[in-house]
């Protein structure tokens, strides 16, 4: 996050926030196991020219326990990842609305990869009048075209060569742009249909804030499975209409 120091003088500071959030886990998902890596980030933010690193522990964050006053999301908070965790964004957005609290940004940058939760972070800052804009950061990709994710280090070799699949099948769908909605979600499917290992949770093309696809122009292919027992996302930006090659 960028915010703007307290001194109308001096330049605007760079803040990385690191947490992980209890929040927004579920009592069956994986936050004692989540990867934690502080050093490594530290080291990762200093190199990028952060200024301040601010990694509050959780009684910081919630000093009096979970927060009777949270954050409900609407109802694109039940569909795509929020049909399959249905106490997730409500977890999401009360911690970023607390973090932008305790920081005090005029710029947040989000991930597109958690392209939902990207949509219902500016819905958020719009609704509540929170006065912060939200610039989205492109995903980032391994060489063979699978997402960054603190999940992927919970594959083994076997799971990792399957979980390429999911990259591909958006590719595939974008390169179909030009067939429009069904020939998208069709030629995803051909893809990932044959993968024995890979269980699809969803595969939707949807506009670009989550609703109903246009006949035509910008849409987003968004894609959810299970490899074994982790579970991936991902998306890629598809121009309805006309042909794309490259997905992310």
């Amino acid at each position: 996050m960028r915010t703007a120091s307290e001194d109308a003088a001096a330049e605007d500071a760079l803040v990385v926030s690191i947490f992980v959030n209890p929040m927004q886990f579920s009592p069956t998902e994986d936050l004692a196991r989540y990867p934690r890596s502080l050093d490594t980030d530290l080291e990762i933010c200093a190199e990028a020219g952060a200024d301040v690193v601010f990694a509050p522990g959780q009684d910081e964050v919630y000093p009096g326990g979970e927060p009777q006053v949270t954050v409900e999301p609407g109802p694109l908070g039940t569909v795509l990842e929020g049909a399959s965790r249905p106490t997730h964004f409500r977890g999401v957005l009360t911690v970023v609305a607390k973090l932008f609290g305790m920081v005090r940004p005029d710029v947040a940058v989000f991930g597109e990869k958690d392209y939902q939760q990207l949509v219902l972070i500016r819905q958020m800052v719009r609704d509540l009048g929170m006065g912060v804009d939200i610039l989205a950061g492109g995903i980032v990709r391994e060489h063979d075209g699978l997402a960054l994710s603190s999940r992927n280090r919970y594959l083994d070799h076997e799971q990792r060569s399957l979980a390429v699949s999911l990259s591909c099948a958006l590719r595939a769908g974008a390169d179909a742009a030009e067939l429009g909605r069904d020939g998208v979600l069709a030629a995803a499917h051909a893809v990932l249909e044959p993968v024995r290992g890979v269980a699809v949770d969803y595969l939707e093309l949807t506009s670009l804030d989550l609703s109903v696809p246009p006949t035509r122009g910008a849409a987003r292919l968004l894609v959810a499975a299970r490899i074994g027992p982790v579970r991936l996302i991902d998306n890629t930006p598809v121009l309805l209409g006309r042909r794309a090659s490259r997905a992310g």
